[in-house]
């Protein structure tokens, strides 16, 4: 039998553990989320202290939302693969390669690369729209670039 302890000092044991194994699932930006969402969900209950291996449990629950995180991830670009496409075949002018290749930035490029070429803003205008620095702003676009070119052989 098993010492319970609480799932509190379960967590804080075992939090760094959890991150490096979600970040290995689903990227670094998205481990503690992953892992706090998994946390959480054992914490309405006493099964996580009550559990005979509580570090597994975490573990799987981890696992599991990692799983949901990514269908939800795939479902998401297939929607804005869907939303280029039509918006591709509505405006003659735009690229659908140039649609599809942009949909698959992150949200933060797609948003810098959207108010800089679509909406012609300038660094500060964007910057202050999205609420962060020039610098971050001047990091996007460039990795948004960098991006494209490889995607679009330009």
């Amino acid at each position: 039998m098993t010492e319970v302890r609480s799932a509190e000092g379960l967590y804080a044991e075992h939090r760094i553990d959890l991150v490096r194994f979600a970040a290995v699932l689903v990227g670094p930006d998205d481990a503690p989320d992953a892992v706090s969402r998994a946390i959480l969900s054992l914490l309405g209950g006493t099964t996580l202290a009550a559990a005979e291996y509580p570090k597994a449990l975490m573990y799987r629950a981890v696992y599991t939302q990692a799983r949901t995180m990514q269908r939800s991830g795939f479902r998401r670009r297939a929607r804005e693969h869907k939303v280029a496409e039509r918006v591709g075949r509505e405006d003659p002018e735009l690229d659908p390669d140039v649609l599809l290749a942009v949909a698959e930035l992150s949200a933060r490029q797609r948003a810098c690369i959207f108010l800089t070429y679509w909406e012609d803003l300038t660094v500060p205008s964007v910057a202050e729209r999205l609420g962060v620095s020039e610098g971050s702003v001047k990091k996007h676009l460039a990795r948004a670039r960098s991006q494209l070119r490889e995607v679009l052989d330009v």
